[in-house]
C-alpha cells in the first residue's frame, strides 16, 4: 500500500473562522509525518469551476500526494463523496465536477470509490462540514498507507461528474474562447492558449482585437502586465500558458465587467 508523505488541500472556507485549522488538525491526528501544502482556502463561496481551475493549473507543480479539494454547496445532499487515483496520486472531494479537470491533468482516473466506509470519518458527522469530517479524515488514512479499496465501494470512473471543458478553438481567422476564472488581482484568465494566438500571427507587441458580446476594444499583447501604463488594459500571457487580460495598478475583470464563462474572441487588430 501506497504511503505519501505529502497532502494539498483546496477550499472555499477563507481564512476567517476555524475551519482550514480543524482539518489540519484532524489531518495531524491521523498521519502526523505528512506535510500539508495549503493550495488556498480563497475560492470564492461555491465556484466550483474556479476550484477545479486552480487545482487543475497548481497539481503538476506539486509532489505525488493525496489532493483533498473541498467547494461543496451540495454537501449534505445526495452527491457523492468520492476519492480517485488519476497518475501518481490520489484526489478526495465532492463528485460535484471539481476534481475532473484535475484528474485530466494527471493522465485520467485508473480507479474510483464512493467513500461509504464510516470507520475512517470522524464522527459524529457534521451534515455540513464534510472536509473536516469525511475528506480529510479519509485522505489523512490514504496518506498513511490505507488502501483506496477500504475506504468505500468502487465505482466506474466513466460515472463520475465532469465539468464542461473550456471552450477554445481557433475559427475564421479568430481564437474563441470564455473567462476561465478571475484571480484576487481582478486579472480575467481566458481559456485560449497562447499558442493558438500565435498561430494567428500575433505576437508580442502587437495589438490585439478583443470581442465580447457587441464590445470590441483593441489592447497592446505585452510580456507582462507591469509592461502596461497604468490605468491600460492588456493582454499578456500567464502562468498558465494562457491568454489573460489585466490592467496594470487596476481591476480588469470590473472595469471589463466580465464574469466567468463569458465568451471572447481574439484576433489580429487589423482584422475587425
Amino acid at each position: 500500500m501506497a504511503v505519501y508523505d505529502c497532502m494539498t488541500f483546496l477550499t472555499d472556507y477563507g481564512l476567517e473562522d476555524g475551519f482550514v485549522a480543524a482539518c489540519h488538525g484532524v489531518a495531524a491526528r491521523i498521519a502526523p509525518t505528512a506535510r500539508l501544502i495549503d493550495i488556498t482556502h480563497l475560492v470564492p463561496p461555491g465556484d466550483v469551476r474556479r476550484g477545479a481551475a486552480v487545482l487543475a493549473q497548481t497539481v503538476c507543480y506539486l509532489p505525488p500526494a493525496v489532493h483533498v479539494a473541498v467547494v461543496d454547496p451540495g454537501v449534505g445532499t445526495a452527491r457523492r463523496a468520492i476519492a480517485v487515483t488519476a497518475g501518481d496520486s490520489i484526489l478526495v472531494g465532492p463528485d460535484n465536477g471539481l476534481l475532473s479537470w484535475t484528474i485530466d491533468a494527471l493522465g485520467g482516473a485508473t480507479s474510483a470509490v464512493h467513500l461509504t466506509n464510516g470507520e475512517f470519518w470522524l464522527q459524529p458527522v457534521s451534515a455540513t462540514f464534510h472536509g473536516r469530517d469525511i475528506f480529510v479524515p479519509v485522505a489523512a488514512h490514504l496518506a498513511a498507507g490505507t488502501s483506496l479499496e477500504a475506504t468505500g465501494d468502487p465505482i466506474s470512473v466513466a460515472d463520475l461528474v465532469v465539468l464542461p471543458a473550456p471552450t477554445s478553438r481557433l475559427h475564421d481567422g479568430e481564437a474563441e474562447g470564455e473567462v476561465m476564472s478571475v484571480d484576487r488581482f481582478g486579472n480575467v484568465q481566458l481559456s485560449i492558449p497562447a499558442a493558438d494566438v500565435g498561430r494567428l500571427g500575433i505576437g508580442i507587441g502587437m495589438p490585439l482585437l478583443v470581442r465580447c458580446g457587441r464590445r470590441q476594444l483593441t489592447v497592446p499583447y505585452l510580456d507582462t502586465f507591469a509592461a502596461g501604463a497604468p490605468g491600460e488594459i492588456i493582454a499578456f500571457t500567464d502562468s498558465a500558458g494562457l491568454i489573460s487580460l489585466a490592467v496594470n495598478a487596476g481591476d480588469a475583470a470590473e472595469q471589463l465587467g466580465l464574469p466567468p464563462g463569458a465568451h471572447v474572441r481574439l484576433s489580429h487588430a487589423h482584422a475587425g
